[in-house]
């Protein structure tokens, strides 16, 4: 029942941010919503994918897993893009009344959910380092904040990005655009996430990546623009199913939950240095430098996979032969 009941209390905790928005009156009501929210999202998202994981038989966690990514990386695309047409058309108010009601929806989806029994873990002796991280999941963590950064600072700076161009276009097409080509490559890889090795997917989306990027880069037509969408959903959409199956798969003694804390540490990181970083390149470097600096991710992303490529990274194609 644990992972029902946090999965409620971080509900109600993201209902109570979406309506402080909704009725605030000062900068301060902003920041503590602000904090609930971020509070009640890392319940939800390590107890209900924790839970999910559960359900799974381990010879199909990448499967399995990837649909419990590709939902994620769609709610991350699709957010915007509602978000955005409510605040233009109807206001910011009527925005998070919206917010509101996907929140109160998860309350009752939960409902539905028949097991909600798991056994309760030995008592431990005090506090070890291991308890709040699974320091073999650190790698995959790592290598997911990579590739969430070139997405979130794409997801934040998009519009000006094309404005500051002078583009005859509009950016809002994009993550449409993302979230469809996303649900197209699960529909057609299925059971491949379980079939083929990590090293597949990673090379898979460095290529995507500098696809994507290179055509944000240099793109002056609209079709640019979408077929940079479709490559960022082959690189950071898909490697958010693959790293999340493969940081359960390789959990220290079976612990799920600090597994998936600690991947979500990395998804954490990166939502938060790719505004960051971002807005850094943005204000400081003529517009033309903005996407090739997005780049380095790439070393970056190949040096966090050559440092585990034996101990982590190698861990999916032995669970799945064994």
């Amino acid at each position: 029942m644990r992972k029902y009941i946090l999965s409620c209390i971080g509900a109600v905790c993201l209902i109570a941010s979406c309506l402080g928005y909704v009725f605030a009156w000062s900068p301060q009501v902003v920041m503590a919503a602000r904090v609930i929210n971020g509070f009640g999202f890392a319940l939800c998202s390590i107890s209900l994918s924790t839970w999910f994981s559960l359900l799974l038989p381990k010879e199909h966690m990448g499967a399995g897993m990837g649909v419990y990514g590709t939902m994620n990386a769609l709610a991350m695309a699709l957010a915007p893009a509602i978000g955005i047409y409510c605040y233009h058309h109807l206001g910011y108010r009527a925005a998070f009344c919206v917010a509101t009601a996907f929140a109160a929806a998860i309350i009752v989806l939960i409902q539905f959910v028949s097991y909600k029994n798991e056994p309760l873990p030995p008592a431990g002796k005090g506090f070890l380092p291991d308890q709040f991280v699974d320091t073999g999941v650190l790698p995959v963590s790592f290598l997911i904040m990579v590739f969430t950064i070139p997405y979130c600072a794409t997801q934040s700076f998009l519009v000006q990005y094309v404005q500051a161009k002078g583009l005859p276009f509009s950016a809002g097409m994009f993550f449409p655009a993302y979230a469809v080509a996303l649900l197209l490559l699960r529909t057609a890889m299925r059971d491949l996430f379980d079939r083929l090795s990590f090293q597949f997917f990673f090379l898979m989306a460095c290529l995507c990546t500098a696809g994507s990027i290179l055509l944000l880069a240099v793109m002056d037509s609209f079709w640019e623009m979408i077929a940079a969408a479709v490559l960022m959903a082959g690189s950071y959409g898909v490697m958010c199913s693959v790293c999340q199956a493969l940081a359960i798969v390789v959990a220290v003694g079976g612990k799920r939950g600090l597994a998936n804390s600690t991947y979500y540490i990395g998804i954490d990181l990166g939502m938060a240095l790719g505004p960051l970083f971002g807005g850094l390149l943005f204000g400081a470097l003529p517009i033309s430098f903005f996407y090739p600096v997005l780049l380095t991710s790439l070393p970056a992303a190949a040096a966090i996979y050559w440092y585990g490529r034996r101990r982590v990274f190698s861990a999916r194609s032995s669970a799945h032969a064994k």
